[in-house]
């Protein structure tokens, strides 16, 4: 039975939770409630057992409940369970510091914490401009971000974003001076593309045409994703991220990775920059980073910035920002396990060698009823599928259902249905879910 057929509930116990980005009405007619997660499965409250195709929301990337982790929280929870970070600090938080700016290194000595990945987004927007301000450079007002692009939902992160839907109805309190480059996704050129695609790397040059416009000496910062997750793994061109790299390091203009998704090993390393050998100068973080188990994010800053703001009397505070639960105890006992738990069990060369394995699999699918794409890039891949007339997305949504129904957890965004296990999964895994997924395929008109 597909869930579209599934008879109302009128359940009072739903009614109180306004959830987020999803459709409440549909929802609470067709409920999807889990109640337990143990390493790559979902147990649902009718007892049945879902394959997590998305890491819980990219996030999970040691799998669900990992013991350790579990164990370090609990651990800190019998010790310290909050310490104010305005003037005062615990251990867990420096120690979660340094393990992070000593295993990232490339110059990122410092790092800010924050919740989330919209916290940490806008946290770098906020250091970019009092960077540049603390140089003497106030007139680099301006951000740019890309079309499509995600940066959570804080209003620096919608202004520098690119999804219209999240943006059209706080338009008149974005952020002024904003602009986007355009997005690289051109199926006319990339699709089926295997990893990489070998067209696109001269789109970076329309950075240059925005300098053109608006004049290097407004432009404070351009954010990116290096692999855009939200909008269905948008794949960078071969070349693209270098250009754009070359460009920001010429105009004196900042160049922040967003690797809320990309990070901690969904790309076969401990970040983009990393895997492609491009150096950004701020790197906004989240999710991985407890896998999960924790919000936490931050924001990884190269040392010359952070200089910039170590100036003055040592009695003033550098940087008026901050958050109630920045560097939280329980986040940085999960942080720290979390690495430990990425090194120790090579979670990260794992996810390297199991690339090829998804690759083949996802672009497995093409030639299936209504897929026009099919594309990949680390432990991330996509199918895109052609609108249904009249009906944009549902055909997806659709398909989500039929694989939920069946014992997979899988997202959709407009046409297309996105994949990121947890850096766990099994090549038999791999194969039972992407099998899931054509079979709801073809189940779906």
């Amino acid at each position: 039975m597909n869930n579209l057929d599934r008879a109302p509930t009128t359940d009072p116990a739903l009614e109180a939770l306004w959830m987020p980005f999803t459709h409440n009405r549909l929802f609470k007619k067709q409920p999807r409630l889990v109640v337990q997660a143990d390493g790559m499965y979902y147990t649902t409250v009718d007892g049945r057992r879902v394959l997590d195709g998305l890491s819980g929301l990219w996030c999970s990337n040691a799998g669900h409940r990992h013991p350790k982790i579990v164990e370090a929280v609990k651990r800190q929870l019998d010790v310290l369970d909050y310490a104010p970070p305005f003037q005062t600090g615990h251990d867990r938080a420096f120690e979660l510091a340094t393990a992070l700016t000593t295993t990232v290194g490339r110059g990122f000595d410092h790092v800010f914490f924050a919740n989330s990945g919209s916290e940490a987004v806008d946290t770098a927007l906020k250091i970019a401009l009092a960077y540049h301000r603390a140089r003497g450079e106030a007139s680099r007002f301006r951000l740019l971000g890309r079309a499509k692009g995600y940066h959570g939902v804080g209003f620096g992160g919608i202004s520098v974003g690119g999804m219209v839907a999240n943006r059209k109805a706080f338009a008149s309190a974005l952020l002024p001076g904003v602009d986007h480059l355009p997005h690289t996704h051109d199926l006319a050129h990339m699709a089926y593309s295997r990893g990489q695609p070998t067209w696109g790397a001269h789109l970076a040059d329309e950075l240059e045409r925005l300098v053109q416009l608006h004049d290097a000496s407004t432009i404070a910062a351009l954010i990116i994703e290096p692999m855009q997750g939200s909008a269905g793994v948008i794949v960078p061109p071969l070349g693209y991220l270098e250009r754009i790299r070359e460009l920001c390091a010429h105009h004196g203009i900042l160049l922040i990775f967003d690797e809320v998704i990309t990070g901690f090993g969904r790309m076969g390393s401990l970040f983009s920059a990393d895997r492609f050998g491009v150096v950004p100068d701020l790197i906004a973080f989240a999710k991985g980073v407890t896998s999960g188990v924790v919000p936490l994010g931050g924001v990884l800053v190269k040392t010359a910035i952070y200089d910039a703001f170590m100036t003055g009397p040592e009695h003033l505070v550098e940087f008026f920002h901050g958050y109630t639960y920045s560097g939280h105890p329980l986040a940085c006992a999960a942080g720290v396990a979390a690495l430990e738990v990425y090194q120790q069990e090579g979670l990260f060369e794992r996810a390297r060698a199991l690339e090829p394995v998804l690759a083949d699999a996802i672009h497995s699918l093409r030639g299936e009823p209504h897929v026009i794409d099919t594309r990949n890039l680390g432990l991330a891949a996509a199918v895109e599928f052609e609108p249904r007339a009249g009906a944009a997305s549902l055909r997806a949504m659709e398909i989500f259902h039929h694989c939920f129904d069946h014992g997979a957890m899988v997202r959709y965004t407009g046409d297309i249905i996105a994949i990121g296990p947890a850096l766990i999964i099994s090549e038999t895994q791999i194969a039972q879910l992407i099998d899931l997924v054509r079979t709801a395929i073809r189940a779906t008109p």
